[in-house]
């Protein structure tokens, strides 16, 4: 092995001292039957270091009275394939003390070894004995320096490499449009493929491919335009990573007819069978509710291969047909960790957390991954106690994802400050976050409704590299709304990079709800500037601002242009237009509409009519409506509210006592309004006549105090009759 105290160095062998030395026995070239066995030799040293015996492979080479150079490159090149970069480095080394000079061969496979290994310092003590050889012009020799500086991610070293060696070295265009994607600069990469001599190779272009489907949407657009251009660019035959980065950049772009004639392509060039292809394919399919197409490409293969089962597996999950999945898995010839992970998923959507734990006992090994699985299952079916269990034995290894999963089990078992505690803890223990760590946490902060959290997992936020990342940018957005801090919102909302629909959305929808509602209006308008399509929850948020400013006429727009976006209304957006009707004083209009809605209205809808009676007081519509929904059978607390006020008013005191006994013969009860101050880190929640806040009694007493020396101007008819409607 090498030495520390002596750098890597191939160093000039001394001339034999004498002519007896030369032809001693060992290295005589006048044996021509030692020479002759040394080819098979070499094959069967070759063969060895292959099948990863490197003890004979050693043996062997220790035997042989005479080494070549291809004797020596066999086993720097063994040794490199194995990984073992000192290894190789020691062989080279003792090869030049032996007298034979390396090739371009040797310095190929020592660079790759360092490589592989990312061993700067002796890679570059190589490039030294490289330079002094004269070999530095040769091609692989170049390849191999370049690739090594990529792999050790020295840009500066590959910029400079490139530039001198490139005008006599052709074979060094691929390897830097490589080395530019490997440093995650693909615009970089396509301007080095632009200026390529052609014909360009499939390499580079799918290098260049490959770097752009791993971005965004838009980036992803480029690649497939890059895959197109590559097919009219001198007949350049894609090859199967090219297909697998072209049909990953459809799937994030949803472009399904692109995705099939890439399909059809691909079976024209005969990669249909490809493993990688036919898994990219089945998740193309699944990702694009196309099933049946990816069932046709999976039913189609001969043996099918674990990863292509897996991700048609996981496709069936995601569209909610567990029932399949549980056939695909039967069928499976052989099952992997993976497999068993998406089972025990499929059963905890079920709610079988039984068939979980047979499943998860019956795993022949069990890693992290697992683990996660068999925590987040428990914890999303409420065991919360089995879940921090299984997190306390298991939390040690310090995974990012166990954290998440157990910051995400707090927050939906509504222990919303237990998460905020577990992240203080993960903070300490300095546990790296991950994008999704944060909007559990910000939801948490929205929930319990404390400000001050939010801001201290904001700054938190600011330290990682997410804070522009669209999922967290948009949860920070609707936290802040949700705690009304429209400003702070507005500013978390300029942060996000690429902005999508559910950004748009959590700021429309914010506005909306913080009394907003024009500026509400004006945000949909340079949405639809930045070409992003509404959802049919930005047009919730659309609708709730234009019952709120009274706007009948535009929120109408908006509700009729929903299918223009291919939108089928719901009815919750039914409900939201009776609502904007009778917050204007359009009852009748609001009725009409009920009538003529193509689905059954429910409780809420009409409840919603009856509503906007008792703010207009038309009782005489109110009490009709009243009767519809007895009829009904509603368990909204707040209709049955209304219909005892309207019933209070027009005298029918019977009518009060019949809605009341009814009320009180609810399985639920009303939700009782509350305020909350934020003091010192602390949530203080407020009832009406609450009596259990320690300090009630100096809160009553400046109450009084305030209530002596306010003037009361009117009160309320009938106190005794009527009921809050919130």
């Amino acid at each position: 092995m090498l030495s520390r105290s002596r750098p890597f160095a191939f160093r000039k062998q001394r001339p034999p001292a004498t002519h007896a030395r030369r032809l001693s026995p060992r290295h005589s070239s006048t044996q021509p039957h030692e020479d002759a066995s040394i080819p098979a030799q070499n094959m069967r040293l070759t063969a060895l270091l292959s099948s990863g015996d490197t003890a004979d492979a050693r043996r062997l080479f220790d035997d042989m009275r005479r080494r070549t150079v291809v004797t020596w490159n066999a086993m720097v090149a063994g040794h490199a394939r194995r990984g073992s970069t000192l290894d190789a480095l020691e062989v080279a080394t003792r090869m030049h003390r032996s007298g034979v000079s390396p090739n371009e061969a040797t310095y190929a496979s020592v660079l790759g070894a360092c490589a592989r290994g990312r061993h700067l310092r002796f890679g570059a003590q190589v490039h030294c004995q490289v330079v002094k050889s004269g070999s530095e012009s040769l091609e692989v020799v170049g390849a191999s320096l370049l690739d090594f500086y990529s792999s050790c991610f020295d840009l500066r070293a590959s910029r400079t490499l490139f530039g001198s060696l490139h005008p006599r070295n052709e074979l060094l265009w691929s390897p830097m449009v490589v080395a530019l994607v490997r440093f995650n600069l693909p615009s970089d990469a396509l301007d080095l493929l632009e200026q390529m001599p052609v014909p360009r190779d499939v390499f580079a272009w799918t290098a260049v491919i490959a770097g752009y489907a791993r971005g965004a949407v838009d980036c992803c657009r480029k690649a497939i335009w890059l895959f197109a251009l590559m097919m009219a660019d001198d007949g350049v035959m894609p090859n199967e990573f090219t297909f697998d980065s072209v049909l990953r950049a459809c799937m994030k772009m949803g472009a399904l007819d692109f995705g099939r004639s890439v399909h059809s392509c691909l079976i024209r060039t005969g990669f249909e069978s490809e493993k990688l292809i036919t898994s990219a394919l089945v998740d193309l399919y699944c990702r694009s509710d196309a099933v049946g197409d990816a069932l046709l490409v999976y039913n189609d293969l001969e043996m099918p291969s674990l990863i292509a089962s897996n991700t048609l597996i996981a496709g069936l999950i995601a569209m909610r047909r567990t029932e399949d999945a549980k056939i695909v898995f039967s069928q499976m010839p052989e099952h992997d960790s993976g497999s068993y992970n998406l089972m025990i998923k499929v059963y905890g959507i079920e709610g079988r957390i039984e068939h979980c734990q047979r499943m998860f006992e019956k795993m022949p090994r069990r890693n992290i991954v697992t683990l996660n699985s068999m925590m987040s299952v428990l914890l999303q079916n409420g065991k919360l106690e089995e879940g921090l269990k299984l997190f306390e034995q298991i939390k040690d290894e310090r995974n990012t994802i166990t954290w998440n999963s157990m910051i995400s089990g707090y927050i939906q078992n509504d222990h919303s400050s237990e998460a905020l505690k577990l992240f203080v803890v993960m903070c300490r223990l300095s546990i790296a976050c991950s994008p999704s760590t944060f909007p559990a946490l910000l939801q948490a902060c929205a929930t319990v409704g404390t400000i001050e959290q939010g801001k201290m997992v904001h700054a938190h936020l600011c330290k990682t590299p997410f804070e522009s990342n669209g999922y967290v940018g948009t949860a920070l957005v609707d936290m802040y709304m949700k705690c009304g801090c429209v400003g702070d919102a507005r500013s978390a909302f300029c942060w996000i990079t690429s902005l999508n629909v559910a950004s748009w959305t959590s700021l429309i929808n914010g506005l909306a709800q913080n009394g907003q509602w024009l500026e509400a209006i004006v945000e949909f308008g340079r949405m639809l500037k930045q070409d992003v399509n509404p959802n049919e929850i930005t047009f919730l948020g659309l609708l709730m601002a234009s019952a709120r400013a009274c706007l009948v006429n535009k929120g109408m727009r908006f509700f009729h242009s929903m299918e223009s976006y291919g939108l089928v209304p719901t009815v919750e957006h039914y409900t939201c237009v009776v609502d904007l009707l009778g917050r204007t004083g359009h009852i009748r209009e609001a009725k009409k509409f009920i009538s003529e809605m193509p689905v059954p209205a429910d409780g809420v809808v009409w409840g919603a009519l009856l509503t906007a009676c008792w703010y207009s007081m038309d009782l005489e519509m109110g009490e009709k409506v009243t009767e519809k929904l007895l009829c009904v059978g509603t368990k909204h607390v707040s209709a049955y509210v209304a219909m005892s006020n309207i019933y209070a008013k027009l005298g029918k005191w019977d009518d009060v006592v019949n809605v009341r006994t009814r009320l009180r013969n609810l399985d639920v009860k009303k939700e009782p309004g509350c305020s909350w101050i934020e003091l010192k880190d602390i949530v203080h929640v407020f009832l009406v006549q609450d009596r259990n806040h320690p300090k009630r009694d100096d809160i009553y007493l400046m109450l009084e105090d305030l209530v002596s020396n306010i003037s009361l101007l009117s009160e309320p008819d009938e106190p005794e009759l009527l009921l809050p409607l919130s």
